[in-house]
């Protein structure tokens, strides 16, 4: 085989690639992605903010870190403990099952921009990214791979069968 041949044939190869995942399927899998990273990162940060062995019970240093560290946040610091440390357990969940995909990634973009403007301004590098998996999210849902897409493909089912019972 020659070199221009066998380029022909991977230029093909890559195309077939792309349109896939330029597709449902494709556009499934890099949601599914945003969903994972951006869970994982505010999950582990979670769990540094609770007393081990428990899962919402908000440690002495964590409160000290927003009393402290993070005092610029413009909330009761005991507040704004409770507040991050229970939306980095239950929005990760959200995002991991893909259930109210928008919102959850509302609440991220939210805790992002808090942590940006209040707390550690000069990680605008890593914030950026965070955003950006979160604005993804908000504007596409969970995608194919999610329970928001499957409730949907339920209630579009019932409503069809609804319709079809009507006439």
């Amino acid at each position: 085989m020659s070199a221009r041949t066998a380029l022909a044939a991977g230029m093909r190869a890559w195309e077939r690639v792309r349109a896939a995942l330029a597709g449902p399927a494709g556009e499934g899998l890099g949601l599914l992605a945003a969903r994972i990273g951006l869970a994982v990162v505010f999950w582990r940060s979670g769990r540094t903010k609770v007393v081990e062995g428990s899962w919402l019970q908000v440690s002495d240093s964590t409160r000290f870190l927003f009393a402290e560290e993070y005092a610029g946040v413009p909330l009761p610091p005991d507040l704004a403990a409770t507040l991050a440390t229970w939306g980095e357990f239950a929005l990760p969940l959200l995002l991991l099952a893909g259930l109210a995909t928008p919102v959850a990634a509302a609440g991220i973009l939210a805790m992002t921009l808090v942590i940006q403007v209040f707390v550690y301004p000069a990680a605008w590098p890593t914030h950026l990214l965070w955003s950006a998996l979160a604005l993804l999210l908000l504007s596409r849902g969970g995608g194919m791979f999610s329970l928001d897409a499957m409730l949907r493909s339920l209630t579009d089912r019932q409503r069809t069968r609804q319709g079809i019972a009507r006439t």
